[in-house]
């Protein structure tokens, strides 16, 4: 198709719990790659559900021509799932397979439809994207994250859709990874919707759409036009609400002071009348009037007041709702020589030079843990976690760690948010932890609900926080890319409270500017001759 378009008209979507995401948008995306961007929790991939038929709105109507092919977040595959899975081409093959065995069935054709040649190509593409060592039966649950992202990636574009919306595409990706899923979103021929946080990848979109609290806006620009243009509309914003908030001030002093005269008028008027022995009738008179010319101006000053208290409702309307990020630092002082981590051993399904591990970390090492996808990064954590047991070898963890993985396999996606904390500090106060959610930007509404309908930013927040304010506090933190899913001001918030814990850590993660952030004492890299770990 040569012009594809997706289309909003009026549209709204009502949360389950009966809250409105947001209401009345209306836009248009066309093959322009395009960015949709906004704080977690506004809404984005809701919306990139709708914008794929996969969510029906509550309101209004979301119209697409041609067909559209979205890559969520996170990938549920069926049990036994495999990279044909992970793909998308499963069905295909299934197709494929009955018209092999006989099948004239309308169905199966219309499966397939142009691609007889799908295994052949699946095949070529995986070859390309340095994931030779897979094949569409590999099991899907042997892959790292990265490269399961870049096997889903690799069946977005073997869709041959006419629109591609991908959420977070880059999240899991190692730099090179990274880089390579850039220049292949800038070959893309057809119509592009990008959700994400990814600085980089933002760059490289022509158009930038924002959802907030206010609705929908559009920038005609890459992430740097956007942040630009944002900041001076905020700045105009706040100046005109500051403006109209001292507009009323002066105004209520005004009316202080009218007030005040007219008071000090009639309090002379009583007197004069008083002493001068005034007939009755004439002070009653004069009372009327004083009443009658008092009541008329409390009806102006009423008036008054609801139109400057309607200029800064409006001024305020357009300042967009930015609730501060904040997690609080953890009450950890370990011990700068005690032993936390011993290992020497063997990694269960990783091959070649970084099988094999020999680690040593004492309590106020800062380890980041970094290199390509599938050299067993995230193997490491689970094994150090318990989750796994090494191939061979020994492996000592000495103090109490926790570990947050990159699915989020903490957090039970039917429990509430605030049950599941209260699990993981059984002696806290629920005030305090209520209080310790809300500067996470989780609301009393959203603490309540099952934390599986929480945003991808909002799910990774919930599960931060049933890690590091569990009791007793950790000794060691083990940290698979916390920062994927985290909106800027997240991330920050993070960065700082990371900066100030004082016991051991170990974090996986690309965001070069994330971990020089967290003032890290080591790097743990993977190179082609083994781990090898270097002074910060």
């Amino acid at each position: 198709m040569t012009n594809p378009s997706l289309t909003l008209q009026g549209v709204s979507y009502v949360l389950p719990d009966g809250r409105t995401l947001f209401s009345e948008l209306n836009e248009s995306f066309d093959s322009t790659p395009t960015a949709l961007v906004g704080r977690n929790g506004v809404g984005k991939t809701v919306l990139a559900r709708l914008l794929a038929g996969q969510l029906q709105p509550s309101g209004g109507r979301c119209l697409s021509s041609g067909s559209v092919h979205y890559l969520a977040q996170q990938t549920f595959l069926p049990q036994g799932g495999t990279v044909a899975h992970l793909a998308g081409v499963e069905s295909v093959f299934a197709a494929l397979a009955r018209i092999e065995a006989g099948s004239t069935a309308q169905e199966d054709f219309g499966a397939v439809g142009d691609r007889w040649d799908i295994h052949a190509r699946l095949h070529l593409e995986l070859q390309r994207g340095g994931l030779a060592h897979l094949d569409a039966a590999t099991p899907a649950a042997t892959l790292s994250g990265g490269e399961a992202m870049r096997v889903a990636l690799l069946g977005a574009m073997l869709s041959d859709a006419d629109f591609l919306i991908l959420d977070e595409p880059s999240n899991h990706l190692d730099r090179p990874n990274r880089l390579a899923l850039y220049e292949q979103l800038r070959r893309w021929p057809r119509g592009l919707l990008v959700v994400s946080h990814d600085r980089l990848l933002l760059e490289q979109m022509q158009r930038t759409v924002e959802l907030s609290s206010l609705g929908l806006r559009s920038y005609g620009g890459n992430y740097s036009f956007y942040a630009q243009a944002k900041a001076s509309e905020r700045a105009k914003a706040e100046q005109d609400l500051e403006q109209a908030k001292l507009e009323r001030q002066r105004e209520e002093r005004s009316m202080q002071q009218q007030r005040e005269r007219q008071e000090r008028r009639q309090s002379r008027g009583d007197k004069h009348g008083k002493e001068g022995n005034q007939a009755k009738i004439i002070l009653d008179r004069q009372k009327e009037w004083s009443e009658a010319a008092g009541g008329k101006l409390r009806r102006q000053h009423y008036a008054t007041r609801e139109a400057l208290s309607d200029a800064v409702r409006e001024a305020a309307r357009v300042v967009e709702e930015q609730t501060p990020v904040s997690l609080l630092a953890l009450p950890v002082t370990a011990a700068a020589q005690k032993r936390v981590v011993d290992i020497d051993l063997a990694l269960p399904h990783v091959t070649g030079a970084t099988r094999q591990v020999t680690l040593m970390l004492t309590g106020q090492q800062r380890v980041g843990v970094v290199g390509p996808n599938g050299c067993g990064k995230s193997t490491l954590l689970k094994v150090l976690a318990g989750q796994l047991q090494p191939h061979s070898g020994q492996c000592k963890v000495l103090v109490e760690a926790v570990y947050l993985d990159q699915q989020l396999g903490n957090l039970d996606a039917s429990r509430s948010v605030l049950e599941q904390l209260l699990d993981a500090n059984p002696g806290g106060n629920e005030a305090d932890l209520r209080m310790r959610l809300a500067q996470l930007g989780l609301d009393a509404q959203k603490i309540a609900a099952p934390s599986g309908v929480l945003s991808g930013g909002e799910r990774l927040k919930a599960a931060l926080a049933c890690v590091l304010y569990a009791e007793p506090p950790p000794q060691l933190l083990l940290l698979d890319e916390p920062s994927n899913h985290l909106d800027l001001a997240s991330t920050q918030a993070l960065e700082a409270m990371l900066s100030s814990y004082r016991g051991a850590l170990v974090v996986v993660s690309h965001d070069d500017a994330f971990l020089q952030a967290l003032g890290l004492t080591h790097r743990l890299e993977a190179t082609q001759t083994g781990w090898r770990l270097e002074p910060c």
